[in-house]
Parts: C-alpha cells; sequence; structure tokens
C-alpha cells in the first residue's frame, strides 16, 4: 500500500476532465501540475483560479501549477495522465517521452481511436514511451459533475496491480471511486465505441422519440459495441460494467455528453459543421464513427447504428431516412450480447 505517499504528477491536456483530475489530485496533496498548450489559457487559470473555458466556476486548488513548459511540467514525476484528444495523442506522447525516467507511470484518459493506425490511445503510448508501465482510466465521468462533487467512479484498467494502485492512490476521494480492471483493451476500446451511440441518441431524443425507443436504442447500441468489441479480441464481459453500459447510459441520456449534443444539433436539422461549432469542444464520436464503420465493413461485422449515422454524417443521408433504418434494419442478433466470436 502506498497511501500515505506523495506523488509527483502531470495531467497533459487542460480540457474539463484533465482539469477535474489534475484539482482531485492536488486535493489529494499531491504534487501536480496541469499543462497546456496556450499561454495565453495558462495565465487566465492562474490569475483567476478556474479554467473558465472548460469548466466555468470551478474553484481549482491553490497548490494546482499550471505549465505550458512540457518538460519543465514533468521533471521528476512518477505519473502522467494523457488528457489530449486522440487527434494530438501521438504528437505529444512523441514529444514528452525523452523527458520520461524508466517506470514512470503513464494512463492514457483519451476516449477515441488513431486515424490512421486504428490503435487505442495506449497502445500508442505503448509505441512511443516503451520503457514506461502503461494504464488507461475510463468511465461514466462527465467532468462537470465531477466539479459539482458529484459521487462519481472510474475505471483504471491494466494488467500491472501496482500501477492501479497508483492510480486509485492519487484519484480516490468521498465523492470519486475508482474501480481495478485487468482488461486495458476492453475498457479503452468501450470508451471509444460509445461516443457513436451518443450520437445516435441525441439525434432520437431530437427527434421526439419515447422512452420505449430509446431503450431500444441503448439496447442494440450495447449489443452492437460487444459485436464489434468481440471480433477484435475484447472481453466482452467489460461490456457490461462500468466502464461499459455505465459508460454508455451517460453519454446516451447525458446533455452534459458532447457527443449527445453533436447529435441533438443534428437531429435539430443542423449540418455537422454547425453541430461541432456549436458544441465548441472535441466531440470524439465524429471521427470514430467514420473509422469504425470502415473497419466493421472490411471485417464483415453487422453494425447498422453505427452504418446509419455514417450516412448521415458523411454522405448527407436525410436524417429521418437514417433513423428508421436504424429502427428498422433489424435481425435477431441485433439485440443479442455477443460473449464469443460469431464464425458465421
Amino acid at each position: 500500500m502506498e497511501n500515505n505517499t506523495s506523488h509527483r504528477v502531470a495531467v497533459l491536456g487542460g480540457g474539463s476532465f484533465g482539469t477535474a483530475v489534475a484539482n482531485m489530485i492536488a486535493a489529494n496533496n499531491h504534487s501536480v501540475t496541469l499543462w497546456l498548450r496556450s499561454e495565453t489559457a495558462a495565465q487566465q487559470i492562474r490569475d483567476t483560479g478556474e479554467n473558465a473555458a472548460y469548466l466555468p466556476g470551478y474553484k481549482l486548488h491553490a497548490d494546482l501549477a499550471i505549465s505550458t513548459d512540457l518538460e519543465q511540467a514533468v521533471a521528476d514525476c512518477d505519473t502522467i495522465f494523457f488528457a489530449v484528444p486522440s487527434s494530438a495523442f501521438r504528437a505529444v506522447a512523441k514529444m514528452v517521452s525523452p523527458f520520461l525516467a524508466a517506470g514512470t507511470v503513464v494512463v492514457s484518459m483519451a476516449k477515441g481511436i488513431e486515424a490512421e493506425s486504428f490503435m487505442l490511445p495506449s497502445q500508442v503510448l505503448e509505441q512511443e514511451i516503451s520503457h514506461c508501465p502503461v494504464g488507461v482510466i475510463s468511465g461514466p465521468n462527465l467532468a462537470k459533475e465531477i466539479a459539482q462533487f458529484e459521487i462519481t467512479a472510474t475505471v483504471v484498467a491494466s494488467d500491472n496491480d501496482d500501477l492501479c494502485q497508483r492510480v486509485q492512490t492519487l484519484l480516490a476521494s468521498k465523492y470519486f471511486r475508482v474501480y481495478a480492471n485487468h482488461d486495458r483493451y476492453g475498457v479503452e476500446l468501450a470508451g471509444a465505441l460509445k461516443n457513436i451511440y451518443a450520437i445516435v441518441s441525441g439525434i432520437a431524443a431530437a427527434m421526439a422519440a419515447g422512452q420505449n425507443t430509446k431503450s431500444v436504442v441503448l439496447t442494440r447500441s450495447l449489443a452492437e459495441m460487444s459485436r464489434f468489441a468481440v471480433h477484435l479480441g475484447a472481453n466482452p464481459m467489460t461490456f457490461l460494467g462500468l466502464s461499459g453500459v455505465g459508460d454508455l447510459y451517460v453519454t446516451c441520456t447525458s446533455p452534459l455528453s458532447r457527443n449527445y449534443r453533436v447529435g441533438l444539433a443534428i437531429g435539430q436539422g443542423k449540418s455537422l459543421e454547425q453541430a461541432i461549432k456549436e458544441v465548441g469542444q472535441v466531440a470524439e464520436g465524429v471521427n470514430t464513427t467514420r473509422l469504425v464503420k470502415e473497419k466493421a465493413d472490411l471485417l464483415g461485422i453487422y453494425m447498422p447504428l453505427a452504418s446509419a449515422l455514417y450516412a448521415t454524417l458523411f454522405e448527407q443521408r436525410p436524417i429521418k431516412e437514417s433513423l428508421s433504418s436504424m429502427m428498422l434494419a433489424e435481425q435477431n442478433t441485433d439485440v443479442e450480447f455477443m460473449v464469443k466470436p460469431n464464425d458465421g
């Protein structure tokens, strides 16, 4: 146990979740630096004691350091959290790798897929920072609710038990629980996939779908996620846990979810570009929809929800037509949770 040990930590990425995590670590009396690229944004946080762009009104701990100097931010750190978007993930990993000593714990907080390689963020970390143990945290973690001290739980996933215990030590509090899981791939894949179905759910809500319809969408989403994940080698039981169905439920029902809000805007008749501009933050589900649909086609995996959403987002298919196909193009397997590969 290392509960009485003080750690030196850096959180890379000044978005809502990165800010909330950095603040929780500071509140647990560990030395922590929040790194972000913009000096203007960094100075605003220093001057006001809050990250007004992402978490307005959330007062930050007095001991939370703010930096735009990456080498300085990670100097002598024993733990690094990566809270940057998947599109910038590899670039940041490459930049920081030379500054990290062997054995430094690196943890991904991103929920996306790299476009060029279809690699998950932790796999990118393993490539770029091969001298360090890698883990992920994922779950139903809306940053604004964390900032309001709502009871929240997350999953830390790694086959390294010491790493899991480290993350639990850094983050656990009376209102934030951290559960350990050894299925890093499944936990991380679930976090990426659920963003697709949050967009679908937002569209359904905008189209005034009833509660019965929403329950069908949620059930079929979970089945579709498990079908895809099993083909790629994930443990399907992970999808029945906090990082699977728990995260899916939150992002498919809450207006705090960026991906849900993108779907809501599209369902209201706005273009994809207008929806993204309205949300004003990165919605990973848009890019993930394209990548997963293309991968599913390549592997012959039946994914009607993702395919219909793809047609709306990227092929200008009318929204009502897509929603209809989502609900009517149904096979027996649409609502069956898959626990083993379908060999045909």
